[in-house]
């Protein structure tokens, strides 16, 4: 594992090696704080997400024919609006309703100094794609292009 991050509630999120890129995982007691964790996951893979301070808010929607289609397109929304905006995002407030997704991101600019960026996540993938409740918990994983 390249980096974990366990948080109250059984709620966390984790990176497994794979190959040349970066898998994500997000956990949680639902499937909303799992795509939480998951996006944690992925702005962890570019800096620190506890350096990013919630000063503006974002909103998005999106749907999809299933969760795990929906995760994956959850994740590139963020990378896209990460890089157009010039931001990182550090917390999460996901609200999931069927195949639809509705949520909240809050962050601020990207302050090179302060959140010394390590690389740049291309896109969200479906290899290694998985949301499903394990063990009593949900898992929202994938793999992501850097």
């Amino acid at each position: 594992m390249v980096e974990r991050h366990r948080d109250r509630d059984d709620r966390g999120w984790e990176h497994f090696e794979h190959g040349a890129d970066v898998g994500i995982r997000g956990f949680g007691p639902t499937v909303e704080i799992a795509f939480e964790q998951a996006a944690l996951a992925l702005v962890a893979v570019v800096a620190d997400p506890e350096t990013v301070r919630p000063e503006t808010a974002v909103e998005f929607a999106c749907r999809a024919p299933d969760t795990e289609i929906l995760l994956v397109d959850w994740l590139n929304i963020l990378v896209y609006e990460m890089a157009t905006r010039g931001m990182l995002f550090g917390a999460f407030d996901v609200r999931i309703r069927g195949t639809r997704l509705y949520a909240t991101a809050r962050g601020e600019r990207v302050d090179v100094a302060r959140h010394a960026p390590m690389v740049e996540v291309k896109g969200a993938t479906f290899t290694a794609l998985r949301v499903a409740k394990d063990d009593g918990r949900w898992v929202a994983q994938c793999v992501v292009d850097v």
